[in-house]
């Protein structure tokens, strides 16, 4: 879609709110990461939750752009990780391997949005974005204090498991409203 000046219209391929949408994105998940429970040595937090969101509702770029800009920021050293923590420290302690998991899970999840058009669907794929985020999370923790993935999963996996199975049901009934409004604002 093009404006009568011959630039891309608000929300047609690389107008404003395709930087826009993904900005608000970052700045959601920067919130969501500090509604937590302090846990050692990984904090639960809603961040997940807007990280399914923003893969089923934003095409990949968009996707990924709001998390890598959220890790941008927080690598940056400003405070938007869990715990308003900030800065490489964090990347590199025990939660930046999670931290690393939702670049990969907002992928993950985006990737699978247009197979994703039913329930089901949805949870199969924000399950899959789970598995992105746990993988380099679970492996970095255990790189770091010399775990057994045994030693692990009781510490860093199953504690999470319950809430992580309410952010996906939770992703997977909004989602399709939440969509349903971007697209009309993107008309």
């Amino acid at each position: 879609m093009v404006n009568g000046q011959g630039r891309p219209a608000a929300g047609g391929r690389g107008g404003p709110l395709d930087l826009a949408v993904p900005a608000v994105y970052a700045a959601l998940l920067a919130a969501a990461s500090q509604v937590a429970v302090p846990m050692f040595p990984v904090p639960m937090n809603a961040a997940l939750l807007v990280v399914y969101l923003t893969g089923l509702t934003l095409p990949s770029r968009g996707a990924l752009l709001s998390a890598g800009l959220y890790l941008l920021l927080g690598a940056a050293g400003l405070p938007v990780f869990s715990g308003f923590r900030g800065g490489p420290q964090a990347l590199l302690g025990p939660t930046g391997g999670y931290l690393l998991g939702y670049f990969l899970a907002a992928g993950a999840v985006s990737l699978l949005r247009g197979w994703a058009e039913t329930f089901p669907r949805r949870l199969l794929a924000c399950l899959a974005g789970l598995l992105a985020c746990y993988l380099p999370g679970t492996l970095w923790l255990m790189s770091l204090t010399g775990r057994t993935l045994a030693h692990a999963l009781p510490l860093a996996v199953l504690p999470f498991l319950p809430g992580d199975a309410l952010k996906i049901m939770a992703a997977a009934l909004v989602s399709p409203r939440l969509d349903a409004a971007l697209r009309r604002l993107r008309r």
